[in-house]
């Protein structure tokens, strides 16, 4: 083999070629695949090196310019460059799935799938897999099993994404010590660095863009980072251990995927990343509830409560029968308690050695609270803070979910607090290794802790998580999660979030899934007295806006008892969905949603703006024909606005069609909510008797 190499290039030298390049001859024609609609197309090819690339198209507009693919292998030569395309076949597909929550109850799955086999010249194959829909194009590599490859060890993935036009991009830093908790910036794309995905991108004639992965399963997520002009490539978070992914073939990697659209509602209507990830692995799954809940949590971010035990722990046996008496009374089904468990009077954070999964501080009776709790038709909702010890909470793992399952505890928010590159991992040689939150551990980890919840009917809501990738499809009591930067910013963050950070949400973090942003702050106030940039109206609208099929009302519950008829939105709000509409949007600027109550006919609608007052207009065709609606308006009153009066709010009702339109008024800051009531519909949920609260003095924040 070396001799005949050897030959071959004195050959390519003799005929005037420079040295490695073998194939200097046109490339043949590259393969192609359109979308149903022929909306978008892609080609695949191989260049003169026989590096393999692909392209993107729509209405034969470029959008991604020739892009590489390939792996670089800790322990074999590089899959880069010559290889030739085999064979390569197409199909269309066309299905219609029903989810067991969401945004809406049926999705469409309609697209062209390319399977290309790319024959690399030592005789190594790859598959890759499009497939491409009129919304979207998501790709992934298939190894085969082959001789030659079959322990797989990655140190790094060489796909790109060459945006052809300029653009302008939304993102936060990847790479970074507080994993994915950063405010957006709006920059030009030639300006990004590394990035967190997903990211997202206004081309320059108008075209939206969004680049993420779907269904990330024994493998490292990827950053992006911008490698000159306009490309992007990807880089796998690291792992401590060597190789950032190892696996043994075959098997398939994770789908990376864009959506792609026309403008920015478009690509959050999109469900390009749930269509990619494989169905329901769990069976029958009506066990997993959407819910609201309260809990013990806003206070020890005010700093009037501890999470440790003390004078002033929140986590007591007396204050939580409050909490779950307020529930009770208001129509909640979950009563959230952190710090109930020993462990936290330690050095916690980042270490989380200390933390029993099973055994409570002395002053919280669990199982009398749980008790208590499902006599009242309540749930507890579990805790599980790791402090980001991987290793201490996969020991106390399967003994900590009975004991849940024991107590009629059917949920459960983990917590994974430290900063990036600081999981504590039990590696195969017996040792505590330091890793990535989104890293290959961390997927192993977290997907471990979910099916081991799915055998005790537990659903998991994770804190400081793995980026969201699409798998509460295959795992559907993977009700929700945080990933960004969170309501308790407002109370202590420096800066709070301001007025257009939602809005970047919406376009941004929410297009990889839900999170659970812990809304409904109604008295704006965080710790210390500090002024929350939002308005009484934008926090009802939140509960539309954000989507997580579980919500918290996150205030105090004396607040809620000073604001009684803004909190009737918070008690009617439904948290799951037959129907969602974006009706306009622009990324960090403004959006409206309207959702329609999976449990009923009625409709609920949300607008939020970002520093800037806006007028928005918005038909509301997409009610029923010949039926007449009461329309319930919470909106910004008088002198609103982050830097006004934020309590100031208008709550009235109208009548409403079909044929009508309806003009938003948002103040700066603010935002609007709407309950839009079917004639003999759902009843708004009434509670079985009046909060026991203490009621306001002589406070008044609404306008008639």
């Amino acid at each position: 083999m070396t001799r005949r190499i050897a030959i071959l290039a004195a050959w390519v030298s003799i005929a005037g070629l420079p040295a490695g390049s073998w194939a200097q001859t046109p490339p043949p024609e590259p393969v192609r695949a359109a979308s149903p609609g022929k909306v978008l197309e892609v080609a695949v090819r191989v260049d003169p090196d026989g590096r393999p690339e692909y392209s993107i198209r729509r209405h034969q507009s470029l959008i991604v310019d020739w892009s590489r693919l390939g792996f670089i292998f800790a322990d074999a030569p590089k899959f880069e460059r010559n290889f030739t395309v085999g064979e390569a076949s197409t199909r269309v597909f066309d299905d219609t799935w029903e989810q067991p929550w969401g945004e809406r109850r049926y999705v469409r799955d309609h697209g062209t799938e390319m399977r290309v086999t790319l024959n690399e010249r030592s005789g190594r194959k790859l598959d890759v897999v499009f497939r491409v829909f009129d919304d979207g194009v998501g790709f992934r590599y298939e190894f085969p099993d082959q001789a030659s490859l079959r322990e797989v060890n990655i140190v790094d993935e060489l796909t790109e994404f060459a945006i052809a036009e300029p653009a302008t991009a939304w993102w936060i830093p990847g790479g970074e010590w507080n994993r994915d908790e950063y405010l957006y910036h709006q920059t030009p794309l030639t300006e990004v660095s590394m990035v967190h995905t997903p990211i997202t991108m206004k081309l320059a004639s108008g075209v939206h863009v969004a680049i993420h992965e779907a269904a990330v399963v024994d493998f490292a997520t990827v950053w992006l980072r911008r490698v000159d002009g306009q490309r992007l490539k990807t880089l796998l978070w690291p792992s401590s251990t060597g190789p950032r992914v190892s696996r043994k073939a075959p098997f398939a990697t994770p789908w990376r995927t864009l959506k792609i659209a026309k403008d920015a509602p478009g690509i959050y209507m999109s469900d390009l990343i749930l269509n990619l990830n494989e169905p329901n692995k769990l069976g029958d799954v009506s066990w997993v509830k959407p819910f609201k809940y309260v809990g013990i949590w806003w206070g020890m971010h005010l700093g009037q409560n501890t999470w440790n035990s003390g004078p002033k722990h929140g986590a007591t046996t007396a204050e939580t029968r409050r909490y779950i008496d307020f529930a009770a009374a208001n129509g909640f089904r979950g009563v959230l308690v952190e710090g109930w468990n020993k462990g936290w009077d330690g050095d916690w954070f980042a270490k989380g050695e200390e933390f029993s999964f099973t055994e409570p501080y002395a002053d919280f009776d669990l199982p009398a609270l749980a008790a208590y709790a499902r006599k009242k038709g309540v749930r507890l909702i579990g805790h599980h803070e790791t402090g980001g010890n991987l290793a201490n909470y996969e020991r106390q793992l399967g003994p900590a979910l009975d004991l849940y399952r024991k107590l009629g505890v059917d949920a459960v928010k983990t917590g994974y607090v430290a900063d990036a590159g600081g999981l504590q991992v039990l590696g195969s040689d017996g040792r505590i290794h330091f890793e990535w939150h989104d890293g290959q551990a961390a997927s192993r980890h977290h997907l471990l802790v979910v099916t081991e919840a799915a055998k005790r009917k537990i659903s998991i809501d994770a804190h400081e998580p793995i980026k969201d990738t699409g798998l509460r499809r295959t795992y559907p009591n993977w009700v929700s999660r945080e990933a960004a930067r969170g309501m308790e910013y407002n109370a202590w963050g420096n800066p709070v979030n301001p007025p257009d950070h939602e809005v970047n949400l919406v376009f941004t973090r929410m297009l990889g899934g839900p999170m659970d942003y812990t809304p409904g702050v109604l008295s704006l106030t965080g710790a210390g007295g500090r002024r929350i940039p939002s308005t009484i109206a934008r926090q009802l609208a939140l509960y539309v806006v954000l989507y997580s099929p579980i919500q918290m009302a996150a205030d105090l519950p004396e607040n809620y008892a000073k604001f009684p008829r803004p909190f009737r939105f918070i008690k009617d709000v439904p948290t799951d969905w037959s129907d969602t509409r974006v009706l306009n949007g622009e990324v960090g600027d403004y959006v409206t949603f309207a959702r329609k109550d999976r449990a009923g006919d009625d409709w609920y609608l949300g607008a939020i703006t970002d520093e800037q007052p806006r007028n928005l207009r918005v038909s509301l065709g997409f009610l029923d024909e010949g039926k007449q609606y009461t329309a319930t308006i919470y909106r910004d009153g008088p002198g609103a606005g982050f830097a006004g009066d934020p309590k100031s709010v208008v709550i009235e009702s109208r009548p409403v069609s079909r044929n009508d339109y309806l003009t938003l008024e948002l103040a700066p800051g603010g935002g609007q909510a709407i309950r839009i009531a079917a004639p003999g519909g759902k009843k708004a949920a009434k509670p079985r008797k009046p909060p026991e609260t203490p009621q306001p003095g002589k406070e008044e924040f609404d306008v008639e």
